[in-house]
């Protein structure tokens, strides 16, 4: 019966065993903290010896940062944070990550820091370069209690980190304070990561036989030669990640009041209000989960408004128009948070724009030539109507016509056979007045 690698009594590794590696790319959101959480519990069920976690990341929510590194430091097998391939970075909530780890690496050309808190709205919760006061010059104040409160939280828990597993805790304050950063080489110059590796094989020899704190317990390192076992996100992880993408996020909305909008003029139509309703509510489940800015919201929503008015209410396109403003003005707001790798993408915003202006100037013109339109109604209708003898006519008698699908009953002032061709030429109550077409 096999059991889980841990540490044995002795306070080192067992050496057989596998190296499951977490590779976590792009930005930091509920989906990215999910995927690490069950992804260390999988490793840990399966008796995993140790853990990978690859980052390159430019940052995300602190939320789903605190929640990685709170799995990560409850994780019963150590775990190397390793920014690669050459290239990558973990910046912002990603150096955290990596300060959280038992084993920090990097590999050659990338690079980690900037790590200054950022307030939803794109404000930083302190003015740039807000760094302790040189020789001679009074320290700039915090702009504001919360601010202050944000970004001493932010270095207070980098710099428990830094302590906890040995690491530079004054470099770490310079990166949240100040944003400063670091290239791999001077990452280890300074005792910010431990060691420099080319790949996932290197960084397992070289920390072969560290001693690292896990849960408490001194263990050293017994990973050279251990086969590697890569874990990929979960079918609902990658779900998540999908619509948590601002751009999907952002077309599911649109979908959605659009497909609702489709079902009101048209009821009974049933697909555009059931795609508009799943639409509408998988984008606002993930519009929970991002930061959204609500003004950008608002004026999404009352730009659409303006538009549907437009349609109901044609005028000469000033409500539109004004629509159309509101609306690229809320879209380009919509997750303009500061948080990096969360805003929709510009040419989506542009394309959707254009298309609302196409269709507004076909509204327009539509409108237009339905004003220099003649009446088409009533007897104005019957008088530009033909149609075809049944029975034949005499001189001024009556007989009746098959017009505009229906039977009438006719009087000619000609005589004509039965299938001539008449036009309606009047009307006396249902009698109507035809010539010869």
């Amino acid at each position: 019966m096999s059991t889980a690698a841990g540490p044995t009594a002795a306070g080192a590794l067992r050496p057989h065993g596998f190296v499951a590696r977490i590779e976590l790319t792009g930005p930091i959101g509920p989906a990215a903290a999910e995927y690490v959480d069950d992804s260390l519990q999988r490793a840990h069920r399966e008796g995993a010896t140790a853990i990978v976690l690859q980052l390159d990341t430019p940052g995300g929510l602190s939320d789903s940062m605190r929640q990685i590194i709170a799995s990560i430091l409850a994780a019963r097998q150590p775990v190397l944070g390793f920014v690669a391939p050459s290239g990558a970075r973990a910046a912002s909530a990603g150096t955290y990550i990596l300060y959280a780890c038992q084993i920090a690496a990097m590999a050659p050309a990338t690079h980690l820091g900037a790590a200054t808190p950022v307030q939803l709205g794109g404000e930083n919760p302190l003015p740039l370069g807000n760094t302790p006061a040189a020789a001679g010059t009074a320290a700039k104040p915090a702009e504001d209690a919360e601010a202050a409160k944000v970004l001493n939280d932010a270095i207070a828990s980098i710099r428990s980190l830094a302590q906890l597993n040995g690491r530079n805790a004054e470099w770490a304050e310079q990166a949240v304070r100040g944003a400063a950063t670091l290239t791999a080489d001077e990452a280890l110059q300074k005792h910010v990561i431990d060691l420099i590796a080319n790949d996932t094989d290197s960084l397992l020899t070289r920390a072969d036989g560290r001693h690292v704190q896990v849960a408490g317990s001194d263990v050293t390192l017994k990973l050279a030669g251990l086969a590697v076992r890569d874990y990929a996100p979960s079918g609902r992880t990658r779900f998540l990640g999908i619509i948590t993408n601002p751009t999907i996020a952002y077309v599911l909305l649109l979908a959605g009041m659009y497909g609702l909008v489709l079902e009101a003029f048209h009821p009974g139509v049933l697909l555009p209000g059931v795609a508009g309703a799943i639409c509408l509510l998988i984008g606002l489940y993930a519009l929970q989960l991002l930061p959204v800015n609500y003004a950008g919201l608002a004026l999404m929503v009352l730009g659409i408004g303006l538009i549907l008015t437009e349609a109901l209410v044609p005028s000469v396109g000033a409500i539109g128009l004004g629509g159309i403003i509101a609306f690229v003005l809320g879209s380009i707001l919509l997750f303009k948070s500061g948080v990096p790798g969360y805003a929709v993408n510009l040419g989506v915003i542009g394309g959707i724009a254009v298309s609302a202006m196409v269709v507004l100037a076909l509204l327009m013109r539509l409108v237009m030539k339905s004003r220099r339109a003649r009446p088409f109604n009533g007897d104005t209708q019957m008088l530009l109507a033909t149609g075809e003898l049944l029975q034949a006519v005499s001189a001024g008698g009556e007989s009746w016509a098959r017009i505009s699908g229906e039977q009438w009953r006719v009087r000619c002032e000609s005589a004509l056979p039965a299938g001539a061709r008449v036009r309606v030429v009047g009307r006396d109550g249902l009698l109507l007045r035809v010539t010869p077409s």
